[in-house]
């Protein structure tokens, strides 16, 4: 598969494509990656240099890759944290662009907006522009649970919240919404879960929690889930993703790192150890 993956960059560790790409690939996917910003870091340390793209330089390189002539040949788009709704409209011109040349192509965004404890931390305009722009262009939406509550304007403390709020979502557009960082009332006691929902059915997994954060885990879950999707049903793409993330996870946690381990944990994206069981909701 061919996947034109638009996020930002970083140059040590891994946010965006830095975090998104290697995982696509590693999983035997071409990428075609455009950058909407260049840092030496992440900004979670508070300093960074680098510089953010001007929508219309992005623009101009996804035009540069349609005067190649491949656009009929790629079969999905991936897109992460959007800057500045500015950035998000050059964003949604390239899968309209993209879905022109290929109509069987796939859109997945990653609604980056903000998470539970941290509230928004994205730009005035971004979660709106995401809940009214991106959310109906996209065929796979992968919220975490904060920002599936902000797009539907629903609350979810149950299982059967998370449906309903899943299904709210898929009414708006997308055919598939995956949900992390899932914490009900039901969950397990030191445990996460990640749920998929789409029109043949809906399916939970349970994983244990690391008392962790990195930056970067978001951008791989979204772009593990979008190549086991490609090649795989809904549930199988589940229970991949779940165990690979969650091995690659435990691996950066035992290393002490603060940057996620993609590169040394490799063989987890591929090939993880864990098999998680998948539970069908419905």
């Amino acid at each position: 598969m061919n996947i034109l993956s638009i996020q930002s960059s970083v140059a040590y560790g891994h946010a965006g494509n830095s975090s998104a790409v290697f995982p696509l690939q590693r999983l035997g996917h071409e990428v075609w990656p455009v950058f909407t910003v260049h840092f030496s870091n992440h900004t979670g340390y508070g300093e960074w240099r680098g510089p953010v793209f001007d929508p219309e330089t992005v623009r101009d390189v996804i035009t540069g890759i349609e005067e190649r002539g491949v656009l009929p040949r790629c079969d999905a788009v991936l897109s992460g944290y959007q800057g500045a709704p500015t950035m998000g409209e050059v964003i949604v011109d390239a899968v309209a662009r993209v879905k022109a040349a290929n109509p069987d192509a796939l859109y997945c965004a990653d609604p980056v907006m903000g998470d539970v404890g941290r509230g928004f931390y994205v730009r005035e305009g971004i979660p709106e522009f995401m809940r009214d722009v991106v959310v109906p262009a996209a065929d796979v939406l992968t919220p975490n649970q904060f920002e599936l509550e902000f797009l539907v304007g629903q609350s979810v403390s149950s299982v059967a919240d998370l449906l309903a709020a899943a299904d709210a979502l898929r009414a708006k557009g997308p055919q598939v919404v995956l949900v992390t960082s899932v914490q009900t009332d039901e969950t397990p006691a030191d445990s996460v879960q990640m749920a998929v929902v789409d029109a043949e059915g809906a399916w939970i997994v349970t994983t244990p929690l690391l008392p962790m954060y990195v930056s970067g885990s978001g951008d791989a879950t979204a772009a593990i889930f979008l190549a086991r999707y490609m090649t795989s049903t809904p549930a199988e793409a589940l229970a991949a993703t779940a165990s690979s993330i969650y091995d690659v996870m435990e691996r950066t946690h035992a290393a002490g790192s603060g940057e996620i381990l993609l590169i040394e944990a490799q063989e987890a994206i591929a090939h993880p150890a864990s098999e998680f069981e998948v539970t069908r909701l419905r």
